[in-house]
C-alpha cells in the first residue's frame, strides 16, 4: 500500500470532525451557504480552465477555492468568510501546513474542506520533476497537510500552477483523489487594488454565471477584496456551493462542444524550451514556482 493511500485513508473521516467548533449565529443579510455538493470516492478531475467537465452548478451558484497558504493574510480570509458564514476549500502547501499549523486547523475547525496542493510548490512545476520526485512531493505534502489539519482533510487535489501530467493525473485518480481545476479566476498573482481585483471576478463571473473561483489566500489584496465580493455576490443573487467529501457520485457536467483547455497553451508557453529534470535533482525545490497564468 503506497503512503498517499495510506495518508489518503487517514483522511477519510466522519464528515462530523470537520464541522465548526461552534454555531454561526449569522443573520439574513448573510451570504451563507446554499448547499453543500459531496465529492464521490471515484477518481476525477473537475474545472472547465483545465478539464472538459466541472461540477454540476446551477445558474448563480459559486465554489469558492483558495490556494497556497496558510500564509499571514489567511486569518484575514477566514475572519471575512466566518463573519458572512461562508464556507471554501482551501488547497495547502505541506511546507506552509508544517510551518503554521495553527491556521490549518482552525481552517477546519470552523468548518472549511482542505485539499493538498503539493509541499514544495516546486519552481520547476510538478510536470518538469521526475515522475517518482513529483510523487513523492505529493505524498509529503499528503502528510504534513493531514498531521496540521488533524486528519480532517479531503481527497482534493490541485496542481500548482494546473502543470499536471496525464501520468500524474491518472495515478491520483486511481487512489480516489478529484483533481480540482477551476473555472475562473481572480488573477490575483497580479498586483492590484482591492477594488481593481473585485470588478475583475466580478465580471468573469457575471459572463459564466456559475462555477469554481479560484483565489489565493496568500495575496492580501484578496483578503482585502474578500469582505466586498461576499457581500457582492449575495446582492446580485450568487449561491455559495460548499464542497465536501461524501460516498455517493460526484454531479458532473460536461464541457460544451467545442471546449478547449486555456490553461494548456499558457503552460507550454510558460514552460517551453525547459527539460524534465533528471530524478532527485536539487533544482527541484528552489522555491516556489511563479504562476502559469495570464497576466490579466
Amino acid at each position: 500500500m503506497s503512503r498517499i493511500y495510506r495518508a489518503a485513508l487517514f483522511c477519510l473521516l466522519p464528515l462530523s470532525l470537520a464541522a465548526p467548533a461552534a454555531a454561526r449565529d449569522c443573520g439574513p443579510d448573510a451570504l451563507g451557504v446554499s448547499r453543500t455538493i459531496e465529492i464521490g470516492p471515484k477518481g476525477t478531475a473537475i474545472g472547465l480552465q483545465s478539464y472538459p467537465r466541472t461540477l454540476d452548478l446551477q445558474d448563480h451558484e459559486v465554489v469558492l477555492t483558495f490556494d497556497d497558504g496558510p500564509a499571514a493574510p489567511t486569518s484575514k480570509v477566514l475572519d471575512a468568510l466566518a463573519k458572512e458564514c461562508a464556507r471554501a476549500t482551501f488547497f495547502v502547501i505541506g511546507r506552509n501546513a508544517e510551518e503554521t499549523p495553527a491556521l490549518v486547523k482552525r481552517v477546519a475547525d470552523e468548518g472549511h474542506s482542505i485539499g493538498y496542493h503539493s509541499y514544495s510548490h516546486p519552481a520547476v512545476t510538478l510536470r518538469l520533476l521526475d515522475d517518482g520526485d513529483a510523487k513523492a512531493d505529493i505524498e509529503k505534502g499528503v502528510r504534513a497537510v493531514a498531521r496540521a489539519s488533524g486528519g480532517r482533510a479531503a481527497p482534493f487535489f490541485r496542481f500548482p500552477g494546473f502543470a499536471d501530467t496525464p501520468e500524474l493525473v491518472s495515478w491520483l485518480q486511481g487512489r480516489g483523489y478529484t483533481i480540482f481545476g477551476s473555472d475562473l479566476w481572480a488573477s490575483d498573482w497580479s498586483p492590484m487594488s482591492p477594488k481593481g481585483e473585485l470588478e475583475l471576478v466580478m465580471g468573469r463571473l457575471e459572463k459564466t454565471g456559475r462555477g469554481i473561483v479560484l483565489f489565493h489566500d496568500s495575496k492580501l489584496q484578496t483578503a482585502q477584496m474578500l469582505p466586498e465580493f461576499l457581500k457582492e455576490l449575495k446582492a446580485r443573487g450568487y449561491r455559495l456551493v460548499h464542497v465536501v467529501q461524501g460516498d455517493g457520485e460526484t454531479p458532473l457536467a460536461v464541457a460544451p462542444a467545442g471546449w478547449t483547455s486555456t490553461t494548456e497553451p499558457i503552460i507550454a508557453k510558460t514552460l517551453a524550451g525547459k527539460k524534465k529534470l533528471a530524478p532527485h535533482a536539487p533544482e527541484a525545490e528552489a522555491g516556489t514556482q511563479p504562476h502559469v497564468h495570464p497576466e490579466q
